[in-house]
């Protein structure tokens, strides 16, 4: 008789004998994995950057908001890409659409709609 290495024993135990192969296995906690993520991080932010476009689409003249740096002030003048803003009695700064964090008071008023009704 042929003497076998001490590693072929250790091999036979490690091959699935019944059920789903090993592949099998990976691909479904691949797959779980890839679902976390996605339901966890990808979808909120998508969820939060829209909501973030639909605020800055419907700012109007008139509207209190934040911007980014913390300044606020109120829309004096709306053009497509840029906001002129009156932060103090005669001044006023001309910002980027996009640096609007938001819209100051939108909860408080959403709140006091939702007690009336």
């Amino acid at each position: 008789m042929l003497p076998t290495p001490g590693f072929l024993p250790a091999l036979a135990l490690m091959v699935p004998r019944e059920g789903a192969g090993a592949g099998t296995v990976m691909l479904l906690q691949i797959g779980a994995m890839v679902a976390i993520f996605y339901f966890l991080l990808i979808r909120p932010q998508q969820k939060e950057a829209k909501r973030h476009r639909e605020m800055l689409a419907a700012l109007k003249k008139g509207d209190e908001v934040v911007t980014s740096g913390g300044i606020i002030g109120t829309v004096v003048h709306a053009a497509e890409d840029r906001l002129t803003i009156k932060t103090a009695d005669s001044t006023r700064l001309v910002v980027q659409r996009g640096r609007i964090a938001g819209v100051v008071g939108v909860d408080d008023k959403a709140e006091a709609g939702a007690k009336k009704g």
